[in-house]
């Protein structure tokens, strides 16, 4: 009779392990997932913003256009940048085309540093504030994204939870960086 009970306490010590470990299964799995849609969340805060300032650079272009009618290449330069950011298909092509896109917009604003009563119109000023704060988004959006992506790929990355997230197909994400140094300074907004 003890061996038959020493059996069964045995087996119950087997079965608490195997669901602890079903159960730290099921904690990482969704650990994961919930990184993974974080990350995913906020790339769509990033796009959300990068559409935003798309939407805002053709109302700024026909607004200097006015004022500058004989700097077509700086127009056609941030248009063509525009269309590129656009038609970007994966994350590093987007971030090199975002960066593009802003570095043509700093020649935009040079531009308008040469003409003070394009400085003075309201609509430019209203376009060159909104195109500011809209900046600022795309870079607290980066931030955050790029601290998730962190987040998921050192939780992939780290032991036990490596074996569990290779089993499960989970892979780490890319960070959306700048291209270079000088893409580095925010787009010049000066008033």
């Amino acid at each position: 009779m003890q061996t038959i009970l020493s059996f069964f306490s045995g087996l119950g010590f087997l079965w608490a392990i195997l669901i602890l470990l079903v159960l730290w299964v099921v904690l990482v799995f969704n650990g994961l997932v919930r990184l993974r849609t974080r990350v995913r969340e906020a790339w769509a805060d990033i796009d959300v913003q990068l559409k935003r300032r798309h939407d805002l650079i053709p109302n700024l272009v026909e607004t200097v256009k006015g004022y500058a009618t004989h700097e077509k290449e700086v127009f056609e330069n941030v248009t063509r940048a525009r269309a590129q950011a656009l038609g970007a298909t994966d994350k590093t092509a987007m971030a090199g085309a975002e960066n593009a896109l802003s570095g043509t917009l700093k020649s935009l604003f040079a531009i308008a540093e040469n003409y003070p009563e394009l400085k003075a119109n309201q609509n430019f000023l209203a376009l060159q504030t909104e195109l500011s704060d809209t900046e600022d988004k795309i870079q607290a959006a980066r931030r955050f994204y790029n601290t998730m992506v962190m987040d998921l790929n050192m939780r992939i990355a780290t032991f036990p939870t490596n074996l569990l997230a290779g089993m499960f197909g989970f892979q780490a994400e890319e960070f959306f960086k700048t291209a270079d140094e000088t893409e580095r300074e925010p787009v010049a907004v000066k008033f």
